[in-house]
């Protein structure tokens, strides 16, 4: 079984619909705590690692042969967690970070929350190193789609994340910081590769419950 650890509901359905399509004899399990999020965002990643490891724990003790943090925010606390899960613990991230640098040097990591710009860059840099190959990070930030996403609207959140791509010059590619900025990446119109988490990192997790 995989478990997934989200920081908002919206995720479920998304991941639900992935394992049907890909991976029909998976089995997930869902833990849901928007307040990970929410208290990481006020004051840092760090912050949260307490809930954290006790939610790899819970998941654990409910069956889970691996944990996929579906949230990029903590993704890094996530994985720093997994010599104490005793499972696996994957970020769901890092398989889009590695095809990011595939693409060429010049990565733009586009965000609509600040606090996850920080963690992103970094393992962009991190899978640049692991690949033995230079790596230019840019930022961009799109907070105006956020509220958008809070509020519900998720075609209006998704059309602000990709009005905000389009703008983007001069990358080999652009990466979708947050699983939540999914949707977005059907709706651009720029030539340069768009990247998103949900399914590679999907695909990852699946393999780390058939590799136990």
């Amino acid at each position: 079984m995989l478990a997934l650890l989200h920081t908002s509901p919206a995720h479920v359905p998304v991941f639900d619909a992935l394992r049907d399509e890909d991976h029909q004899d998976l089995e997930l399990r869902h833990f849901v705590d928007e307040e990970l999020l929410n208290r990481a965002r006020r004051e840092s990643p760090e912050a949260v690692a307490d809930d954290v490891r006790a939610a790899l724990k819970q998941a654990v003790a409910e069956g889970a042969d691996a944990v996929l943090c579906t949230c990029s925010t903590i993704g890094a606390v996530a994985e720093a967690a997994a010599s104490e899960a005793g499972v696996p613990v994957l970020r769901v991230d890092r398989p889009m970070a590695a095809a990011a640098v595939a693409a060429g040097p010049r990565v733009v990591v586009l965000a609509t929350v600040h606090s996850t710009l920080g963690p992103t860059v970094s393992l962009v840099e991190e899978e640049a190193r692991r690949a033995g190959v230079r790596a230019e990070v840019r930022t961009h930030l799109a907070e105006e789609a956020w509220p958008f996403f809070e509020a519900g609207d998720i075609e209006g959140y998704a059309r602000r994340v990709a009005a905000a791509a389009d703008e983007i010059t001069d990358a080999d590619a652009i990466v979708l910081a947050q699983a939540s900025m999914t949707p977005a990446q059907h709706l651009t119109t720029t030539t340069i590769p768009v990247l998103s988490s949900p399914r590679p990192g999907l695909a990852a997790g699946a393999e780390a419950v058939r590799a136990r």
